[in-house]
C-alpha cells in the first residue's frame, strides 16, 4: 500500500485507553486466553458492496422520518452486549471509550454485559416486543443469521436515522456497508465481525487448504466440526461451491450429504470447548473462529488457522435499535459516535476481531513509531499487521454471509441440517 502518513496525535484520553488491560469477548467466553499479537498482513479498506441508500422498511420512509423529528436526547441509554466485547480500564467495570463518549456528549451509558447467545436473548425479549413493549434496553449488539432476521421480519427494530450516520458513511469499511442482511444500513451497524474457517495443528497434520481436506480418513476420531445451524451448514455449502448467501434448498441436500461424508470422521460436534482439545492433540482439526486460533498461539501453541480455497463464513456483530426504547436518540448517537477512528482504536485494541473503521490502523501505526519502549512497539506494530484486525483482501474475495431466511425457511433449514449434529 506504500507508506503512509502519520494521524493527528491523539487526545489523553484515548491514550489512556489504549494503555490498559486487553481482553477479547469471543476468547474470554470459549477460550480465556490474552497475549501478544503477532501476524504480517497488511490491511485495507475491504473490497464488497457500496452503501445502497436509506433501503426500507416497515412504516416507509415519511414515517421514519417522523418519528427521528420527535425524539429528543436524555443524556442517557441502556447498552445490552456480550461479555468481554467493550474494553477495559483500571477495574472490569471501567470502559475508557464509554467514558470519552460521556465526556464529549454528557450522555450516560449503563453498560449491561446480558447477552450470551443470540438465541436465548432473544427469547427474553421476543415476549416483551411482541406485546408492543419496552426491553428495558435502548441499544444492543446481535450476531447477523437467523435471529437478527427474524428481529427485521417481524418488524421489531427501530430504522436508524440515516442523517446521524455521518461517521459511519465517513469512516465505516466497505465490508459493513449494506451488507446482503440489511441493505441499506437500514436497521443496523457493524459492531465487529470474525471469520469461521479451520484450525489445525501441524503436529497432526502436514496442511489444511481445503474443506474436503476434513475428509481424509487419518483425521477419524480427531476431527471437530461445529454444533449449530448456521457455521455449520454455511461452511458446508462452501465446501460444495455454493455462496450461502444465494443458496437454494435443493442446495442444502447437498451440503447436507456433504456433512454425511463427514460425520463419521468427526470426534464431536463442539460448540464453544473445542480449542484445549484442539490445543492438546485430541483433535488434529476443526471448524475454528479466527480469534480463538490467534489467541491460542499469542498463549505459545502453534495452531493454524485458514480461510479454504472453496470459501468460509463471516459473521459480523450488529448494534440496533429495539422497537419501543425509551432513549433511541441517545443510542444513536453512540452508534454513529464509535465510527469514529479514536474510539474505534480504543475498540480494537481490546476486542481483536475485525474493526469496522479501516482508519484504526494509522493510530496503531502511530502508536507503535511513537512508542517508547520495544514491547509497546512490537505490541501496536502486531496490532497493525493483524489479518483478524485488518484482514487481506485476497481473504475476503472467498468469506460469504450467512444465507436470510425467511421463517418458512427457517424450519426447512433446520430440519435438514440440525439432525446431522443433534443426533
Amino acid at each position: 500500500m506504500g507508506e503512509q502518513p502519520d494521524p493527528l496525535p491523539l487526545s489523553p484520553d484515548l491514550l489512556r485507553g489504549l494503555t490498559q488491560r486487553r481482553f477479547s469477548r469471543r476468547t474470554m467466553l470459549k477460550a480465556g486466553g490474552i497475549g501478544a499479537l503477532a501476524s504480517a498482513l497488511a490491511g485495507c479498506s475491504i473490497a464488497g458492496t457500496a452503501a445502497a441508500g436509506n433501503g426500507s422498511f416497515p412504516g416507509a420512509y415519511a414515517a421514519r422520518e417522523e418519528f427521528w423529528k420527535s425524539q429528543k436526547k436524555h443524556g442517557k441509554f441502556v447498552f445490552a452486549n456480550w461479555p468481554a466485547y467493550m474494553d477495559v480500564g483500571k477495574t472490569p467495570s471501567d470502559h475508557p471509550s464509554l467514558n470519552l463518549f460521556t465526556k464529549q456528549t454528557g450522555i450516560s451509558v449503563d453498560y449491561k454485559e446480558v447477552i450470551n447467545e443470540d438465541d436465548s436473548f432473544y427469547g427474553v425479549i421476543e415476549p416483551e416486543l411482541a406485546a408492543k413493549q419496552d426491553t428495558n434496553y435502548d441499544l444492543m449488539v446481535i450476531t447477523n443469521g437467523i435471529y437478527l432476521d427474524l428481529l427485521i421480519q417481524q418488524d421489531f427494530l427501530v430504522p436508524l436515522d440515516q442523517n446521524r450516520m455521518t461517521n459511519f458513511y465517513t469512516y465505516s469499511s466497505d465490508l459493513v456497508r449494506s451488507p446482503s442482511y440489511d441493505r441499506g444500513n437500514v436497521f443496523t451497524m457493524a459492531w465487529q465481525s470474525g471469520i469461521t474457517g479451520i484450525g489445525y495443528n501441524p503436529k497432526y497434520v502436514d496442511k489444511i487448504t481445503s474443506w474436503d481436506d476434513l475428509l481424509d480418513p487419518k483425521l477419524k476420531g480427531h476431527l471437530g466440526m461445529f454444533a449449530d445451524n448456521e457455521d455449520l451448514p454455511c461452511s458446508a455449502l462452501c465446501a460444495i461451491g455454493v455462496n450461502p448467501e444465494t443458496s437454494t434448498p435443493e442446495d442444502w441436500h447437498k451440503a447436507a450429504e456433504w456433512l454425511q461424508k463427514v460425520r463419521p470422521l468427526v470426534r464431536k460436534f463442539y460448540q464453544q470447548d473445542y480449542l484445549g482439545q484442539l490445543k492438546n492433540g485430541d483433535l488434529y482439526a476443526s471448524m475454528a473462529w479466527s480469534g480463538d486460533i490467534f489467541i491460542a498461539n499469542s498463549e505459545g501453541h502453534n495452531l493454524k488457522f485458514v480461510v479454504p480455497k472453496e470459501g468460509a463464513p463471516i459473521w459480523t456483530d450488529n448494534m440496533c435499535i429495539p422497537k419501543y426504547a425509551q432513549n433511541p436518540l441517545d443510542s444513536m448517537i453512540y452508534a454513529d459516535w464509535v465510527y469514529q477512528p479514536e474510539p474505534a482504536a480504543m475498540l480494537a485494541d481490546y476486542i481483536w476481531y475485525i474493526t469496522p473503521v479501516p482508519a484504526t490502523q494509522q493510530i496503531f501505526l502511530h502508536n507503535a513509531k511513537t512508542a517508547d519502549n520495544p514491547k509497546d512497539k512490537a505490541y501496536y506494530q502486531g496490532l497493525a499487521a493483524s489479518p483478524l484486525i485488518f484482514p487481506d483482501k485476497s481473504d475476503f474475495a472467498r468469506l460469504h454471509r450467512y444465507r436470510v431466511l425467511t421463517q418458512d425457511e427457517t424450519k426447512q433449514w433446520n430440519a435438514i441440517f440440525q439432525p446431522i449434529y443433534q443426533s
